[in-house]
């Protein structure tokens, strides 16, 4: 069998039962990351756009295409990397990271928990006892959101795709997290607040296997590399059932997200004046509650440390 565009050597096969040759997956790909940004509004001119990126294939991927985008939408650009410090992982992927940005004349700006928080991620787990994607996930959260600010960023663009954002639907039904839901999609939130930078997801509609196809096609990164605690977690096993359900039945995280997008703005307009944004009590930073999680984290560690 051969491409169905161009009559060469295929290299992908899409779910519709398309067979792609290297150019034209390329081009399917970026035609629809832009169609994705096109149709919801993600990048207007002007903006100030703050990449968050790890040096893998999702954020590299969503920089590269952002980068050729630049001059055409007439906006700036720029990288942020969050560094955890998880050894024999982040040292190798920031070295990916720098390398595309040094190539690409990107400035890059990179954060580490330990600088910022007095102590690195592995060093946290042991002090703390709990789930380390809990405790990345908020510090994380917290960091991306107070330095692309501070950076004068008004959007961050992340490299969430299809199968991340399938993940975090299902994880929100299991744990009944209706409210949190809503604020998902191409671009977070329910309502603007200039404390919360908005985050915008370009690859929203790419699986997770295209974007790592697209990443090795274009020479993004070097060796893939692997969180060491991506496995211990409850989206890992989200992650792992969906997989199982997606090679029974073909289509199914496709279908989670087109479905989710339907009741999407419901959603939206349900929780948009149910939703209270304060300030914390102990950094300032927006919280929902009276203290943010990363002080209630902060304030383990220092109980703890």
């Amino acid at each position: 069998m051969v491409c169905k565009k161009c009559d060469t050597e295929p290299v992908y096969l899409l779910t519709s039962g398309v067979r792609l040759c290297r150019s034209c997956f390329i081009k399917y790909f970026e035609k629809k990351v832009r169609k994705t940004i096109r149709i919801n509004n993600l990048i207007e001119k002007g903006d100030k756009i703050c990449v968050a990126i790890s040096g893998g294939k999702d954020s590299l991927t969503v920089l590269n295409i952002l980068n050729t985008l630049t001059k055409k939408k007439n906006f700036e650009l720029f990288a942020l990397l969050i560094d955890e410090g998880i050894k024999n992982y982040r040292d190798f992927t920031i070295k990916d990271a720098e390398k595309f940005c040094n190539e690409n004349k990107i400035k890059l700006h990179i954060v580490s928990f330990k600088d910022e928080l007095g102590y690195t991620l592995d060093e946290m787990i042991k002090i703390l006892g709990m789930k380390p994607c809990t405790v990345c996930g908020v510090f994380r959260r917290y960091l991306l959101n107070k330095k692309a600010r501070e950076l004068k960023a008004n959007k961050l663009a992340t490299g969430h795709n299809m199968d991340d954002e399938a993940q975090t639907v299902i994880m929100n039904q299991f744990k009944k997290n209706i409210d949190v839901s809503a604020r998902l999609g191409p671009m977070t939130g329910v309502k603007d607040d200039k404390r919360f930078i908005r985050r915008i997801k370009p690859l929203y509609l790419m699986s997770e296997k295209e974007v790592g196809t697209y990443a090795f096609l274009k020479q993004l990164m070097g060796k893939f590399t692997e969180c060491t605690y991506e496995n211990d977690s409850f989206r890992g096993d989200v992650r792992d059932m969906l997989n199982d359900f997606e090679m029974k039945h073909h289509g199914v995280k496709n279908n989670i997200i087109t479905s989710f997008l339907e009741i999407l703005p419901m959603l939206k307009n349900k929780y948009k004046n149910k939703s209270t944004i304060n300030a914390c009590i102990s950094c300032k930073e927006p919280t929902s509650s009276d203290q943010c999680k990363a002080c209630e984290l902060k304030d383990k560690l220092k109980e703890k440390a």
